[in-house]
């Protein structure tokens, strides 16, 4: 090859040379299987799109207008072998993807748990996963595990060949946690818990992200994501144990805020039922939870006598939560009896009002003076006829 086209060529390899294959060459079974995916359905499509590239290339140079040795057959309009060409093998082409993406739909869900670890390594009853919930933040990742009472962010981490279980939520709008190097990406969406199911096969060190536009952080929302062995795990652990700081619901809120390039922050304990309060909206103390307002709504509703049963929620980011039209957002307190509400005793329960239906007969009639004199026959109730 001479300098000249090695120089033309330079900069596409530079463009080349910036570029990660981590999505091609994943540490993760399902994010390998999803690369197989991708690679066996670019090679059927290439099945159609070679032959066709080829063939454009061929009848250009062999039907030139200056080859007259090419044969000119200006009445030829049908050939049945052709046509079963033309036909057939994109027919067989879309059988195979479709099959193809039938199986990966199925075995690759990410709601479905893990039957394997990696090729030829079935998970069995002694592969215990691991529970991660996570928490999409404006502009942060929460990560919580339970099962080890600790807490952090912008940071995680999991033993290689256990399957992790992520339970996965947001707090204010629709976001995207994806650590290519693991599995596919899945969305994160306020009041609604998703679920993916994965495990690592190699220890190191890979980037998650934010895949979804979500505001103005959105470009520094990553993380970092440890592949470690179980012991190293099992330091990663007591490192964050060790940490200063407890996570309960009034941190929590103030985590909550916006803020943008957040560092790594660990907590040594969490809140048992933060996750489920997150989840159902009702971290606020008093507030009832998402998941029993739908119970009540399930048996009926409140009725008219629910509508004011609320309080303003006076936290929202920078204003308020919601959109920024109508009434102020609210939601509703507690549902209780009286002796239960707080404050009971400086309660004075409001009489009901009247609520006997409104009939004409028998009102009084209105105290209005009339614009101008009228005989007071006008104004004279109408004598009802005697029953003798």
């Amino acid at each position: 090859m001479t300098p000249f086209r090695l120089l033309f060529l330079l900069p596409f390899a530079l463009l080349l040379g910036g570029c990660d294959l981590v999505v091609m060459s994943p540490s993760g079974d399902i994010a390998d299987q999803q690369a197989n995916l991708i690679i066996i359905s670019t090679i059927l499509m290439l099945i159609v799109i070679v032959p066709v590239m080829v063939m454009i290339v061929l009848f250009a140079w062999r039907y030139r207008h200056t080859n007259t040795e090419a044969r000119y057959e200006p009445d030829w309009d049908h050939s049945t072998g052709l046509e079963l060409i033309i036909w057939s093998v994109p027919l067989l082409i879309i059988i195979c993807l479709g099959a193809v993406t039938w199986m990966g739909t199925h075995l690759l869900d990410p709601y479905r748990p893990l039957d394997r670890l990696a090729h030829g390594k079935p998970v069995t009853e002694e592969h215990v996963p691991l529970e991660v919930q996570v928490v999409a933040l404006d502009w942060k990742w929460l990560f919580i595990y339970p099962e080890q009472g600790i807490a952090s962010v912008n940071e995680m981490a999991a033993p290689v060949d256990r399957p992790i279980h992520f339970r996965i939520t947001s707090s204010s709008v629709m976001n995207s946690f994806y650590v290519p190097a693991l599995a596919g990406m899945i969305y994160a969406m306020p009041g609604m818990e998703t679920t993916l199911h994965a495990v690592i096969n190699a220890p190191g060190e890979f980037e998650g992200f934010s895949a979804n536009y979500s505001g103005a952080g959105f470009s520094g929302m990553r993380f970092a994501f440890h592949g470690l062995e179980q012991g190293d795990f099992d330091k990663w652990v007591e490192t964050v144990k060790s940490a200063d700081g407890a996570l309960n619901r009034p941190d929590y809120l103030d985590l909550e805020r916006p803020s943008e390039n957040v560092p790594i922050r660990h907590y040594a304990s969490v809140d048992a039922g933060l996750f489920n309060a997150i989840l159902n909206m009702c971290v606020e103390e008093g507030k009832m939870c998402m998941k029993e307002m739908m119970a009540i709504d399930a048996e009926g509703g409140l009725g008219l006598a629910g509508i004011h049963n609320t309080m303003p929620l006076t936290y929202d980011k920078y204003a308020r939560r919601g959109a920024v039209f109508g009434p102020d957002p609210s939601y509703v307190l507690s549902i209780c009896a009286v002796e239960e509400a707080p404050g009971t005793a400086e309660f004075t329960p409001t009489p009901p009002a009247n609520m006997s239906p409104i009939v004409g007969a028998g009102l009084k009639r209105p105290n209005v003076k009339p614009l101008r004199s009228f005989p007071t026959t006008f104004w004279a109730a109408p004598s009802r006829p005697s029953n003798s």
